[in-house]
C-alpha cells in the first residue's frame, strides 16, 4: 500500500479538517498575551551557556521549516475531503498558490538559513513548537487548496480583483521580507568581518555583534520583515479565500478558512516577539530612533 492511498474517509477527514481549523482558531489568540511577558528561547533572547537543551539553531531551523512544505505537499495531493489524489496542472486554480506557498519556503527553510553566516542556538522547545505548527497549518492550508471550496471561490465571478490584488500583496510582501532580512544579514557579515579582522590583529574581539538596522521601512519600524511577511501572507489568504464573517464568534469559526487562519496565527506570534525585541532595541542603544515603530508603521 503506498503513502498516497492511505487516507481516511471523507467524513472523518471533514471531522478533522474541522476541529483542526476550530483549534487553530483559538490556540494562537489564547497564548499571544503569554508571550508578551516570556520571551521565546531563540535569536538575541538565546540562553546562554551550554545545555542539552540547546541545538544548533541553523540546522533546526531548516528541519522544523521544511515539516510545512512537507505536510502541506501530502494533504494537497491526497486531497483527503474529496478522497481521490490530486493531480496537479496549469489549468487548476490552486496551482498558483502552491507555488506562491512553496516558494515562500523554498526561501524560508533553504536559502536564508544557508546564506546565513551564524544563528544562535536556540532551546529545543523553539524547534519543537514550530513543527508542531507547521504540521498543522501545513496540512490545513494543503487540505484546503486542494478541497472543492477553494476551487469554487477561485473560479467564482467575485475573485478576478481579488486575484490580483492578492498576488501583488503577496509579491511585495515576499520582497520586502527578503530585502530587510538581507539587511540583518549584512549587519552579521560584517559583526564576523570586524570579529577576524581584531582577532588577526591581535585585538579583543567586539562584545556586541548587534546593531541599530537602517534603510528602507527600518526608517520607520524595528521589524520591517514581520510586517512583510504579513502582508504577504494577507494577499495570499485574500486572493485564495474568502473572508470569514465577524458577526459571532460561532460565525467566525464555521467560516474561518486555513488561508486567513494562517495570517492570523502569524500576527499573533509574532507580535509579542517584535515588542520584546523593540523594547530590547531601545534597552540595548540609548541612541536608537526614539519615533521607530515595532512592526506597523505609524502605528504600533
Amino acid at each position: 500500500m503506498s503513502w498516497m492511498h492511505w487516507k481516511p474517509n471523507v467524513a472523518d477527514a471533514m471531522l478533522w479538517y474541522d476541529t483542526a481549523r476550530k483549534w487553530f482558531a483559538v490556540v494562537p489568540a489564547l497564548t499571544t498575551p503569554t508571550t508578551f511577558f516570556i520571551n521565546a528561547p531563540f535569536g538575541r533572547f538565546s540562553p546562554k551557556g551550554d545545555s542539552i537543551f540547546l541545538v544548533d539553531g541553523i540546522k533546526s531551523w531548516i528541519l522544523m521549516e521544511l515539516v510545512s512544505p512537507a505536510f502541506f505537499i501530502y494533504t494537497y495531493l491526497a486531497s483527503p475531503l474529496t478522497h481521490t489524489t490530486h493531480i496537479p496542472s496549469p489549468s487548476d486554480p490552486t496551482t498558483p498558490f502552491v507555488a506562491l506557498f512553496l516558494t515562500h519556503y523554498l526561501n524560508r527553510a533553504v536559502l536564508s538559513p544557508l546564506r546565513t553566516p551564524t544563528r544562535s542556538k536556540s532551546h529545543i522547545m523553539v524547534p519543537l513548537a514550530a513543527v508542531a505548527f507547521n504540521t498543522i497549518n501545513g496540512s490545513l492550508l494543503g487540505t484546503y487548496l486542494s478541497s472543492p471550496a477553494a476551487t469554487a471561490f477561485l473560479v467564482s465571478s467575485q475573485v478576478p480583483w481579488k486575484f490580483y490584488a492578492g498576488l501583488a500583496l503577496w509579491l511585495a510582501g515576499f520582497a520586502g521580507n527578503i530585502l530587510h532580512d538581507e539587511i540583518l544579514l549584512n549587519i552579521r557579515r560584517k559583526s564576523i568581518r570586524d570579529a577576524k579582522k581584531a582577532e588577526a590583529q591581535g585585538k579583543e574581539k567586539p562584545k556586541n555583534h548587534y546593531a541599530i538596522p537602517h534603510g528602507y521601512l527600518y526608517s520607520l519600524i524595528s521589524y520591517p520583515n514581520y510586517f512583510c511577511e504579513w502582508v504577504e501572507w494577507f494577499g495570499f489568504a485574500l486572493a485564495c479565500a474568502p473572508m470569514p464573517s465577524f458577526a459571532s464568534g460561532a460565525e467566525f469559526l464555521r467560516t474561518v478558512s486555513p488561508p486567513w487562519l494562517f495570517f492570523m496565527a502569524e500576527v499573533c506570534t509574532m507580535l509579542p516577539r517584535a515588542y520584546k525585541g523593540h523594547q530590547w532595541y531601545h534597552e540595548k542603544f540609548p541612541d536608537y530612533p526614539k519615533d521607530r515603530k515595532a512592526v506597523v508603521p505609524f502605528i504600533l
